[in-house]
Parts: C-alpha cells; structure tokens; sequence
C-alpha cells in the first residue's frame, strides 16, 4: 500500500469516474482499475459499488476519510521540516469561493508580512473539507456552511444578498421586491456549487419553482458586466455593492426574503499544524473589521 496507491484512489473516490480518475492522473484506465483491484484485495473489503455508475460506498468512505487525515499529516511534517530549517514565517495557502471579499485583509497582510508567500486557490465550500483534512490548504473561506468533523471555524460577518438590475430596469426604482416578483425575469449567475447559485436555486425551491437562467459564469466581474449592460438580472451580495466604483453602473434592490442573506465562515483543521504565516493570516481576517474595510486593533497573533 504504497503513497502512489492512495493518492490515486482519492482521485478516484472524488471523480467516481475511472476514466475521469485516469485522465486527471495521467495513467492508463486499466493500470489504474488493477490498482484499485489491488488496494481492495489488501483491505478484504470492495470499495466502491460497481452496480451502474461506480460509487464509493461505506467503506470506501471510512477509508477516503483516514487516508486524507493520513496523506495530510505527511504533507504537515514535510512543511513542518522546511520551515525548522529555514528563517522566516513560511508560506500560507488559502482556498476561497470568492477573493473579492478578502482582497482588504490580503492586502493588509502582505504590507505587514512582504517576505511570506501567499498561495491562494479556488475552491467550491463542498470540496474546502476534504483540503483541509489533507492538508492541501491551510485556511477556507466559505459563504456557505461546511458540514465535516474536525474543522474549526470564525465567523467573519453575515449581510443581506440582493438583487442587481441595469439601471434602466423596471424595477430599477424600486426599494425592495419579492421572489415571486423576480420569477420569470432572466438570470445571470454562477455555476452550480458556487454559493450565489445555491443560494437562488434554493430561494426559488422554497415556493416550488426555479429561476430562468440565460448566462453561467465564474467571473463576479463578468457577471456584474453583463447585468449593466442589460442581459440581465443577477443576485449581489451587499459586499459586493459596497466595493463597486461610486459610479453605479446598476441598481441594487434588497430582496424582500429573510433567507437571501449570507455567512462568511473561516475554517481550519482543528488538529492542523498551521505555519506562524498561517496563524498570523488566521488572525489578520478573524480581526479583520469588516464594516469599516480596515484592522481591528488587535489582529497578531504568535505561538
């Protein structure tokens, strides 16, 4: 049971998808169903259910979940060596589903700290567990809740969502609308997995019905691009409205719901070995005055 072994199976635990699993790694689809073979033989037990789609069952989850925390722990004592042989703080690797929010905090830090290396990397709030058990990253920002055993978190600050219209929208004038209001109108979101998604399919499920989407994009700019050019409508947080120029190029209307809101969340394994890079980071956004966009007094932190 070599790291070559495990590490393949997790891709294939991730992707359920053999030839998926193989192209990401590199190697041939029956190279790497005999060494799936192989692990099971050694373990005694199937992994995966093999009835139509491959599956990870029970067991191969049990499993998935002590070989993260085990490939995590190796990854922890190789950085933990690198930096008791060299000077300096180390390196800090954040994962987020957004980096607009953070983009204060992540300058105060670097002016603070010019000499740490900041690794910073995409990741949807359902894969942030999984990072953190393997130690992949060291800190997550979520704006939207992460259900998993053995994280720690900070809540950063919670704000309404509303909506965006271009500014010669009907309902451009208005203070406030409903979700009924909003049915039928066109949508301009993100793709499935990423919060502001979640978020509006959920507010159209509540009243059993789905929004019309006419554009899918990763890019927040080129989503908010798109809604004041007049291609559309689009969900923004309050954040977002706040950081745009002082030129509105759409109007911003609260949406007349108690559930269009969000969570911003920081998390981190709670049994991690963090960097001093990594704790100074923790606490840099954990301190970080979110309404005035500035420190709070006291965001050091040591040991």
């Amino acid at each position: 049971m070599d790291l070559n072994t495990l590490r393949q199976f997790l891709v294939v635990a991730r992707l359920e998808h053999l030839s998926r699993a193989a192209d990401e790694l590199r190697v041939a689809q029956p190279s790497l169903s005999r060494t799936i073979a192989r692990l099971e033989g050694e373990l005694g037990a199937p992994l995966f259910d093999r009835s139509g789609r491959l599956r990870l069952n029970d067991a191969g989850r049990i499993f998935r979940d002590h070989v993260e925390r085990s490939l995590g722990e190796l990854e922890a004592g190789r950085r933990a060596v690198a930096e008791a042989t060299s000077e300096g703080l180390g390196t800090v690797r954040l994962a987020s589903e957004t980096f607009l929010t953070l983009a204060g905090p992540l300058a105060a830090y670097k002016r603070a700290h010019p000499s740490v290396e900041i690794e910073l990397h995409w990741s949807s709030a359902e894969d942030m567990a999984r990072h953190l058990r393997a130690q992949d990253v060291d800190l997550c920002v979520a704006s939207q809740p992460i259900h998993a055993d053995g994280l720690e978190s900070a809540r950063l600050f919670e704000e309404a969502v509303g909506v965006g219209v271009p500014l010669d929208h009907p309902l451009a004038g208005r203070t406030s609308v409903s979700i009924d209001e909003l049915a039928g109108q066109p949508f301009i979101t993100a793709r499935k997995g990423h919060w502001i998604r979640r978020l509006l399919d959920r507010l159209f499920a509540a009243r059993g019905g789905a929004p019309k989407i006419v554009c899918e994009s990763d890019e927040p700019a080129a989503i908010a691009e798109l809604i004041s050019a007049g291609l559309g409508i689009g969900l923004v947080p309050a954040f977002a409205r706040r950081s745009a120029t002082r030129t509105p190029t759409a109007a911003w209307i609260a949406v007349d719901s108690p559930d269009c809101r969000r969570t911003v969340t920081l998390h981190w394994g709670a049994e991690s070995h963090l960097s001093p890079a990594a704790r100074l980071m923790r606490a840099t956004i954990a301190g970080w005055d979110w309404s005035a966009g500035e420190p709070s007094t006291n965001t050091d932190e040591h040991g």
